[in-house]
């Protein structure tokens, strides 16, 4: 990470609170043999006039990568487990209205840490599942997302 102090922390935390989310979706995968994985996303919005901020919250955080959307809104986005499991290690003692999603993104990213999907035990994968619904059921979703019998389907944990 950038050069932080706890104040930085803290402002960047007030900020995902605000005009961030916190993802843990199951995405179709075209590589390998599994077809399917999971991934975690922290993700900060700001309005494409006004994305210095997102630059110096990549700076200060050191990792992530911006896009500007067609809707005149600019998204910085961290992918992955081990990233999105350092970055919460260091915001979740600040963040305040998203910490019912920072709390089960950063218990699945241990989950994700540890082993691969292929390792990963029916009991894990049930957890995954049900941390992804609680993750999705604290945000204000646009679209509808798939429940939890659509999602154990997918990973083939149906009876």
């Amino acid at each position: 990470m950038g050069s932080r102090s706890k104040t930085h922390l803290a402002y960047i935390a007030g900020f995902l609170d605000g005009d961030g989310s916190l993802m843990l979706q199951l995405k179709k995968r075209k590589d390998g043999n599994v077809g399917i994985r999971f991934m975690a996303t922290i993700c900060f919005y700001q309005d494409s006039r006004h994305d210095e901020t997102l630059f110096w919250i990549r700076d200060i955080l050191g990792i992530g990568y911006l896009a500007k959307r067609n809707d005149g809104i600019s998204e910085l986005r961290i992918n992955g487990y081990k990233q999105a499991r350092r970055i919460l290690d260091c915001l979740s003692p600040y963040i305040r209205f998203k910490k019912v999603q920072a709390k089960a993104l950063l218990e699945a990213c241990v989950i994700l840490c540890e082993r691969t999907i292929t390792k990963l035990t029916k009991r894990q994968l049930q957890k995954l599942v049900d941390l992804m619904l609680v993750i999705q059921n604290q945000n204000y979703v646009t679209k509808k997302k798939k429940s939890r019998s659509e999602l154990l389907k997918v990973l083939d944990l149906t009876p």
